[in-house]
């Protein structure tokens, strides 16, 4: 009798272990062979959620089991979602149903227009490039602005997060915050001290940009230069500027590695070898070094600048004619030596 007993509760032991593990493994086993993301957009139906699941599963039907036991079919919420390697199906399955999503990182350059960045940035979200130009088009307009690329100024170099399903409304508002704190009261106590409208601080500091690389060691010497320019009401005379008139023309097609005398007389509102005065607006998108280089400009006498052959990246400042002269044969010399055209 208690022989019997033993053995009908090893068979319960042995039964139930089987079904356990048979649990475990159905719903908390590691069934993610390698790591990836799921991209499931708001309008997925729930084959199409299985089918981008499917490269990362290694047993697909027991994650497809798993999801209609718990109703994923009408509980997913849209998103970027990281398939780990090790993960179970619960694991998963609970992580689409609440939404909890992977942030994709996205890189604001120095981009010259607004249309080339929004390209850009789109491809890392669920809407396509053209919802996110009317959208911005359409928060430009209410902002009393043209279209988007008057926005350029509210954005600054640096790496940003967003979710794949980030809206234009969404994203632009994490600029707009960011400028609006940027621009706090000491900064604009030195706006007001510079004699400068807020639209001719971001053109300079776009050249600033431009002329110094982004390094910062330079950004306040060439503030003051330019700054000397304008206030002596000479032309800035910015290579960039002269690029930016051409890339406008040609939808930033043409790649210029040198600016030639034939391209100077390029008509354009932005082009300071054409056009005394400050550009309209900024040429490209800038970080807030640039900016807080013309904020505080280097007081210096310089007048001229040019490339430094011996420092590549670095410039010469004099505020001589005659030794501005004597640069820019050195530096023209060493681009002819290199074949640069």
């Amino acid at each position: 009798m208690k022989k019997a007993i033993l053995i009908i509760i090893l068979l319960v032991f042995v039964v139930g272990g089987f079904f356990g593990f048979r649990f475990y493994k159905k719903y908390y086993g590691n069934n993610i062979g390698k790591d990836g993301y799921v991209l499931i957009p708001h309008n997925a139906n729930f084959k199409q959620i299985l089918d981008s699941a499917a490269k990362y599963v290694d047993n697909k039907e027991s994650f497809e089991a798993v999801a209609k036991e718990k109703d994923l079919e009408k509980n997913f919420k849209a998103g970027r979602y990281h398939f780990q390697k090790g993960s179970g199906n619960s694991k998963l399955v609970n992580m689409i149903k609440a939404g909890n999503q992977s942030e994709n990182s996205f890189r604001i350059g120095d981009f010259g227009d607004m249309y080339q960045m929004i390209g850009k940035v789109s491809k890392k979200t669920e809407l396509d490039s053209l919802q996110f130009v009317n959208d911005l088009n359409t928060i430009a307009i209410e902002k009393g602005y043209n279209n988007a690329e008057d926005l350029k100024k509210y954005f600054f170099i640096d790496t940003y997060n967003f979710f794949w399903t980030v809206t234009p409304k969404e994203f632009f508002k994490k600029f707009d915050d960011q400028y609006n704190e940027f621009w706090n009261s000491e900064r604009k106590a030195k706006e007001q001290q510079s004699g400068l409208t807020r639209d001719q601080i971001y053109a300079l500091a776009s050249i600033v940009y431009k002329e110094s690389g982004g390094k910062k060691d330079e950004m306040k010497t060439i503030a003051g230069l330019y700054l000397n320019r304008y206030r002596k009401d000479m032309k800035l005379q910015s290579d960039p500027t002269v690029i930016y008139a051409i890339n406008k023309q040609t939808n930033f097609k043409q790649q210029i590695k040198r600016v030639l005398y034939k391209y100077l007389p390029t008509p354009s509102p932005y082009n300071t070898y054409a056009n005394k005065g400050i550009p309209p607006g900024p040429i490209c998108v800038v970080d807030k070094n640039s900016v807080d280089a013309v904020l505080d400009a280097e007081k210096n006498d310089y007048i001229f600048m040019c490339a430094d052959p011996a420092r590549f990246g670095y410039h010469k400042f004099t505020a001589s004619a005659e030794q501005h002269a004597i640069n820019a044969k050195a530096y023209q010399d060493w681009l002819n030596s290199k074949n640069i055209k």
